[in-house]
């Protein structure tokens, strides 16, 4: 049946355009998304727009509402969360706070309704009916299957963490005041988020059950840090207001001001946020990289390496200090702009640490048990789960090593926990391998092959050679071809 698409606001449609539907057997049944490839996902969860249209024309920049008439699509929307589905769940141990919040929006402002402790079905439903209020269900892609499939595809297209969140809103009421979101999700700020009903970066709302009614203003602060809710005299009159319903797609940028109600007269609303990009700017990119640069350029200059004016953490930053940092500044700019590798301190293995491990029917012991022949001299090898492994180069992270040698780091999420994933809270470790910075040619080597000789690696000795797939291999990461 044909799509109608529709950026927000504008009063033209694209269309009618034929939905090409993509059946793939998935754990529940054929999906009409394509799960070929990351790619293909995003491409089909977006269909009929055209990527490169979307990242042209809405990323980041304005809100783009996709309206379908398409029964296949949303009785699949529908399979991804159900109202019914809190009574299974709740039986399996969810807590006010951590997994569910119970609120709603009582004279513009947010009236929290959470118990203490574990959350019982019962209760949950009670304060649903009779005090009409929204039901939030953090991170359901934790236990729902279909929803890690898409979430673990849009993390290797986006090469960044995406969380979600459940809403479910009887008819005739509303969960949130006017608010805009913010870009922090994590650590220490996830008290904040569930708190403040927080969704991290660039949103996608679809769809699932009933019907929502949306209204977005114009951004207060564009691209905004930080959580805000906003009084209706601040924000105006609406710039787009509708209606979605079941296999509907919604997206708006981080600082979107938004509230949305569910009508009177209908079913409850339920709808899932899919949200990505958090902490990936470029502020943050440029705070990870500039310590490994310092730390490179320290190495080489002895001026760096010189002792700050005596007493100058005591007093107000003085002129002369301020012109010195400033000449520093533009030193490593100038040997920034020769540098053919940059140090990630932090972001590339914060991101392979709380990503979700790969999508897999089954006990996933493909993931944690190496198969098949075990690899030697003669053979050879390929990378695999390339989407899940992150390769870096770091200053070594051995405390006991006082050179502080350049060290080339692998981190990879074969072995992370799904049931953990965005909790911000839970413990997390990281899972992969350490070489020494000789290794990096030959480590690109297999990188960039679909396949490779282990004679032909760039290694001194047989031996490193060996060692080095053997490695791999034990960690899942390559197989013999």
């Amino acid at each position: 049946m044909p799509k109608k698409v529709k950026p927000a606001g504008d009063g033209k449609e694209e269309g009618p355009v034929p939905c090409k539907q993509v059946k793939l057997e998935a754990a529940g049944g054929p999906s009409p998304l394509n799960h070929d490839s990351p790619s293909g996902l995003f491409e089909s969860l977006i269909s009929p727009v055209k990527t490169e249209t979307f990242f042209k024309e809405f990323w980041e920049q304005k809100p783009l509402l996709i309206q379908r008439d398409d029964p296949v699509l949303a009785t699949y929307y529908r399979s991804l969360f159900r109202l019914s589905d809190l009574k299974s769940l709740c039986s399996r141990g969810m807590y006010y706070g951590r997994d569910v919040n119970v609120c709603r929006c009582v004279n513009g402002k947010k009236k929290v309704l959470n118990k203490d402790g574990k959350v019982h079905f019962l209760q949950l439903r009670k304060d649903f009916d009779q005090k009409r209020a929204t039901i939030q269900f953090h991170q359901p892609q934790r236990f729902k299957d279909e929803l890690w499939r898409i979430q673990e595809k849009l993390e290797c297209y986006f090469g960044s963490l995406v969380g979600s969140n459940v809403y479910i809103t009887p008819a005739g009421s509303q969960g949130l005041p006017p608010h805009y979101d913010d870009v922090e999700v994590r650590g220490e700020e996830t008290a904040r988020l569930r708190e403040d009903e927080l969704l991290p970066a660039r949103v996608f709302i679809l769809q699932l059950e009933g019907e929502k009614h949306w209204r977005l203003y114009h951004p207060t602060v564009p691209l905004a840090r930080e959580y805000s809710l906003e009084a209706e005299d601040r924000i105006g009159r609406p710039a787009h207001e509708f209606t979605l319903k079941p296999g509907d797609l919604l997206y708006f940028p981080r600082g979107t001001v938004h509230q949305a109600d569910t009508p009177s007269g209908l079913a409850h609303s339920t709808h899932v946020t899919i949200s990505t990009y958090q902490s990936s700017s470029w502020g943050d990119f440029l705070l990870d990289t500039i310590s490994g640069l310092v730390f490179d350029t320290a190495k080489a200059d002895v001026e760096l390496r010189a002792g700050i004016p005596r007493q100058l953490l005591l007093v107000e930053t003085t002129a002369v200090a301020t012109r010195k940092l400033s000449g520093f500044l533009r030193m490593l700019a100038d040997r920034l702009e020769g540098t053919r590798e940059l140090l990630s301190a932090d972001m590339k293995k914060d991101f392979a640490m709380n990503r979700l491990p790969p999508y897999y029917v089954g006990d996933g012991a493909e993931l944690s048990t190496p198969g098949g022949r075990l690899p030697g001299l003669d053979s050879t090898v390929r990378l695999q789960f390339r989407d899940h492994v992150v390769l870096t180069v770091g200053p070594d992270q051995d405390p006991s090593d006082e050179t502080r040698e350049k060290m080339v780091y692998i981190y990879h999420s074969l072995k992370n926990r799904r049931d953990t994933h965005m909790m911000g809270n839970e413990e997390t470790e990281s899972h992969g391998l350490r070489f020494p910075l000789s290794h990096i040619d030959a480590l690109k080597q297999i990188w960039n092959s679909s396949a490779i000789s282990v004679k032909d690696l760039k290694l001194t000795t047989d031996e490193e050679k060996q060692s080095l797939v053997l490695a791999l291999w034990t960690e899942c990461l390559i197989q013999v071809v």
